[in-house]
């Protein structure tokens, strides 16, 4: 089984070099496909100087969001399995075999990652409450028991994620997948993994806008999906 990680891009000059790095260190059978997503803080000159044997790099003309960016990473992958990487340093890569291991055990279309399910994962005090907020509507509103629908480790089978028709271009593409895999009755499998958030300080980019734009998708998903 072959995995296909796509890596979003805005504006980690400083973290793309170490976060390539350790993607490239898992030992799993593995392609990586970078998306910059318009990047204007030099993060292209380090993704210009990788070299042959590198990531694939595919470059936005302008920034149009994190759900654009794995459309067009879509179109570049080939493997088995589809996973998203952040670029900030927030997942630890190596958590990629707890992944695999699930979905091989319990022979699953969808595994998540979750940053809860193992213990309380460094985050602001507004982060931990929106995720668990808009966790909750989604168990309220589809029936599930996640614990981590707004993660960014989904283990998904690449067809059925291709058959998800993802149009979300922001931080909706969250919910907007997970609601769309339970409408179709695809069972979510959830594994702890390591998380390390940052502040707003630090990069952070998600928002209060993102929280009702997140709301707003599975409402209507719940009735149109």
């Amino acid at each position: 089984m072959r995995l296909s990680v796509i890596i979003p891009v805005f504006n980690e000059r400083a973290t793309i070099h170490e976060l390539l790095r350790r993607v490239a260190a898992v030992d799993v059978d593995k392609e990586v496909v970078v998306v910059d997503d318009g990047s204007t803080d030099g993060t292209r000159d380090v993704l210009a100087r990788l070299g042959d044997g590198g990531p694939t790099v595919v470059l936005h003309g302008a920034n149009q969001g994190k759900g654009a960016a794995i459309r067009t990473g879509l179109q570049h992958v080939t493997g088995d399995f589809v996973l998203v990487q952040d670029a900030d340093l927030e997942y630890d890569p190596d958590d990629y075999h707890r992944l695999l291991r699930t979905r091989e055990e319990q022979g699953a279309d969808a595994v998540y990652g979750s940053r809860f399910a193992g213990g309380r994962p460094e985050m602001t005090l507004s982060h931990r409450i929106g995720n668990q907020l808009l966790t909750g509507i989604t168990n309220a509103l589809f029936g599930s028991a996640l614990t981590d629908m707004e993660t960014c480790y989904k283990l998904i089978r690449r067809r059925v994620l291709a058959e998800l028709d993802i149009t979300a271009n922001g931080f909706s593409v969250e919910p907007e997948i997970t609601a769309k895999l339970l409408r179709r009755g695809i069972a979510i499998h959830e594994v702890p993994i390591a998380y390390v958030g940052r502040s707003f300080a630090e990069g952070k980019k998600i928002s209060w806008r993102d929280f009702l734009g997140a709301v707003w998708t599975l409402l209507k998903l719940r009735v149109t999906a």
